[in-house]
């Protein structure tokens, strides 16, 4: 029967990262640093976590199908935008291609970034063009921009994902006036980068910015993404969504954690000072990040190796040979906890 399976999920899919469950060793303290998957190292807002306890007690009730209580909240924090949600920005990327792209359309992919964005557009029976960035990894506009036309959606990650580094406003504004289709401008670690994008959303009818509350906000384990929006598209949008989608216990966590802004900020100060003692004190080249990870080369060893290596002294880390467009000498890591991170540059340093 395996022949009724649709030819792209016969190889390939999404690369996870090493997990706290796989092939560790005991290095003289059992305790595992987890650098391998840009999570907050600290719990969720008290906040949070009082507003989830009190609506898992009503989860016997299906959840409100237009998450009032969390597009209040953004309304709120944000000002009077439109708003959509998913499950995490993976159920946001995936419902606007839904929402989009026929069979055959067109899906524009600024490389290297995050993969499933390519997986989403091909689930949908799209063409997806991969356009390189440049040597330094900045966006090439110019090539984005030949690429894109006739495309019906542009994907640009900015802050990147895996290299960390951001896509100015003026290039961002470049790429939307030259383009017919939309650019999905992918958010997610832009708290750490002191960059303000929400003003193009005044400018451009299409705009859609993603954002998610698994970083900052240290709700990676609820799944929960949302997404500014135009509002021709909303409508369109939530008629292609799967019903229930965000759940009620996720969607009142997310709200109140929008509200404790001294979490966030105990966050990006970590982030911040970490960046930078990471390039100061590893040997290996770290390049210059606007996220809450680093990118580090590591030749002229291999990525999966030193992943592994890593892994036997209780450091987990992502290896980035699995990135269309990256040497295999590159590797992610998150900005953990103190002794996690003092742990990497110990462990690292001493390859």
């Amino acid at each position: 029967m395996e022949r009724l399976v649709r030819s792209c999920y016969k190889q390939g899919g999404y690369v996870f990262a090493k997990k706290a469950g796989s092939r560790t060793h005991g290095a003289g303290d059992e305790r595992i640093a987890r650098l391998a998957s840009n999570e907050n190292p600290e719990g969720p807002s008290p906040a949070a976590v009082k507003a989830a306890q009190e609506a898992v007690l009503f989860a016997n009730r299906y959840p409100d199908e237009r998450v009032d209580v969390l597009v209040s909240a953004l309304k709120a924090h944000y000002g009077d935008y439109t708003f959509v949600a998913g499950v995490g920005m993976d159920g946001v990327i995936e419902t606007l291609m839904r929402t989009l792209v026929d069979p055959g359309d067109t899906v524009v992919i600024s490389t290297p970034t995050f993969s499933f964005y390519g997986l989403a557009a091909q689930a949908q029976g799209a063409k997806v063009v991969a356009v390189p960035r440049r040597a330094d990894f900045s966006v090439d506009t110019d090539a984005l921009i030949r690429a894109a036309k006739g495309a019906k959606i542009v994907v640009l990650c900015t802050p990147n994902n895996p290299t960390g580094n951001a896509t100015s406003t003026g290039d961002v504004e470049r790429v939307l006036g030259g383009i017919d289709g939309v650019l999905f401008l992918d958010n997610a670690y832009v708290e750490f980068s002191g960059i303000d994008y929400l003003p193009l959303l005044k400018k451009y009818e299409n705009l859609v910015i993603g954002r998610t509350f698994s970083k900052v906000y240290s709700l990676a384990g609820l799944r929960i993404g949302y997404a500014f929006v135009p509002a021709w598209l909303q409508p369109y949008y939530t008629r292609a969504g799967t019903p229930f989608t965000v759940n009620a216990v996720s969607a009142a966590a997310a709200a109140a954690a929008l509200s404790d802004r001294e979490h966030v900020a105990r966050y990006v100060t970590q982030v911040t000072a970490w960046r930078g003692r990471f390039a100061q004190e590893l040997k290996y080249p770290v390049l210059p990040s606007d996220a809450n990870f680093v990118m580090i080369d590591v030749a002229p060893h291999k990525s999966d190796d030193v992943v592994e290596k890593l892994a036997e002294k209780n450091v987990l880390v992502r290896s980035c040979r699995s990135f269309t467009g990256l040497a295999d000498h590159y590797i992610r890591v998150s900005i953990g906890d103190t002794w996690e991170n003092e742990r990497l540059v110990r462990e690292l340093n001493a390859l």
